[in-house]
C-alpha cells in the first residue's frame, strides 16, 4: 500500500460502501476508506462469497444483514476501519477481514457520543498508553498495514507529541482531522496544525478537513489529501479533469446501487446528502427519494429502469 501523494476517500458512516467506494475510485481515488464497524459488530460476523454478485460479505449471524461488503476490484486500495477500545477484540475484528482489504485503520477521532461513550473514537486521545497497546498489537500479528485517525488536539504541541508516538508503534501512515473535538464542521479545518505533524514525522501523513475541489489537494503538497464531504456531494472532485456534472454522478452512483446490491437505507441517505447540499429535500426530488420503498423505486426516479431490469436479469459481467 502505497500512501505518498494519494487522493484518499475518507470513512463516512452510512454512506462509505462499496458502490461511493468504486465511484471514487472511478474518477480517481488512490485508496478508499469504508465506513467505521464496531469490533463488537464485526465479531458477530461470518464470511460470505456472494456468487450472484461477485462481492465478498461479512455477514451477521442471525440477521443475515451485511455488514461489510468489498470486491476484488478493490482490494488493493480499500481500507477497513475499526472502532475499538481494546486490542484483542481489535485483533480478532482485523483478522477476519484482513486477508480481503489493503489495510486496517483504527478510528480515533470520532467525537460522537455514540464512540466516546463506548471508549472508542476520539475518547482514545486522551488514552495514549492504550492507543499504543492497540496499534501494537495489530502491527505485531498482521501482516496488512495498520494505520490510524486521529483529531487535533488542545495544543500543536500535544498533537505533534502524541503523533511521534503513534509513530513508533510502527504503523504505516497517520491520518489527521485539521479540527479538535469540540470543533463542527463549519469551523475551519486548522491546516498549519496538520502541518507540523507532516514536518515531525517520517511516515506518511494523510491530512483532512475542508477539501471541496480539485486544487484543494495542493494545499499541503507534503502530506496526502483525504475528501470526506467533498467527495460525498460529488466524487468526481478526485477528477483531475474537473467535476462532473452532479446529476451524473447521482445517476453513476444509483448505477453501482443497483449492480452491488446496495442497502437501501444507505442508498438514500447518500443520495439526500447530495440533494441536501445542491438543493433541498422539500423539493419534488427530494420527496421522492424519502418516499421510495425499494431500489426498483430509485431506479425510476432517475431513469434506470430498464438497467434494474436487466441487471435484476443477471446480465452482471456486461455493466461491470
Amino acid at each position: 500500500m502505497e500512501y505518498h501523494n494519494r487522493l484518499v476517500l475518507a470513512p463516512m458512516v452510512r454512506v462509505g460502501t462499496l458502490p461511493l467506494r468504486l465511484l471514487a475510485a472511478q474518477y480517481g481515488a488512490d485508496i478508499t476508506y469504508g465506513e467505521e464497524i464496531i469490533d463488537h459488530k464485526m465479531l458477530k460476523c461470518y464470511r460470505r462469497i456472494n456468487e450472484l454478485i461477485g462481492s465478498t460479505d461479512f455477514v451477521e449471524k442471525g440477521t443475515e444483514s451485511v455488514v461489510f461488503r468489498t470486491c476484488d476490484e478493490e482490494k488493493d486500495r480499500v481500507v477497513f476501519q475499526i472502532g475499538t477500545s481494546d486490542a484483542v477484540r481489535a485483533l480478532a475484528a482485523a483478522q477476519l477481514v484482513c486477508n480481503d482489504v489493503a489495510a486496517i485503520d483504527i478510528n480515533m477521532g470520532c467525537p460522537k457520543s455514540f464512540s466516546v461513550s463506548g471508549g472508542m473514537g476520539s475518547a482514545l486521545l486522551s488514552k495514549p498508553d492504550l492507543i499504543h497497546d492497540i496499534l501494537t498489537t495489530l502491527r505485531r500479528n498482521l501482516n496488512t498495514p495498520v494505520t490510524c485517525k486521529i483529531r487535533l488536539l488542545k495544543s500543536p504541541h500535544d498533537t505533534v507529541e502524541l503523533a511521534r508516538r503513534i509513530e513508533k508503534t510502527g504503523v504505516s501512515a497517520l491520518a489527521v482531522h485539521g479540527r479538535k473535538v469540540p470543533d463542527r464542521p463549519r469551523d475551519p479545518a486548522k491546516w498549519n496544525e496538520i502541518a507540523d505533524v507532516v514536518s515531525a514525522l517520517s511516515i506518511p501523513v494523510i491530512a483532512n478537513g475542508d477539501v471541496f475541489e480539485y486544487d484543494d489537494f495542493e494545499r499541503i503538497k507534503s502530506a496526502t489529501v483525504m475528501v470526506a464531504r467533498g467527495a460525498l456531494w460529488n466524487a468526481s472532485i478526485f477528477s483531475p479533469e474537473g467535476k462532473v456534472p452532479y446529476e451524473a454522478v447521482k445517476r453513476e452512483y444509483i448505477r453501482k446501487c443497483i449492480l452491488w446490491d446496495n442497502d437501501l437505507k444507505s442508498t438514500k441517505q447518500t443520495i439526500k446528502e447530495m440533494i441536501m447540499h445542491y438543493s433541498c429535500l422539500e423539493l419534488p426530488e427530494g420527496k421522492a427519494v424519502n418516499k421510495s420503498e425499494s431500489m426498483a423505486d430509485l431506479a425510476e426516479l432517475y431513469g434506470q429502469k430498464e438497467y434494474y431490469q436487466l441487471v435484476k436479469q443477471g446480465l452482471f459481467d456486461a455493466y461491470r
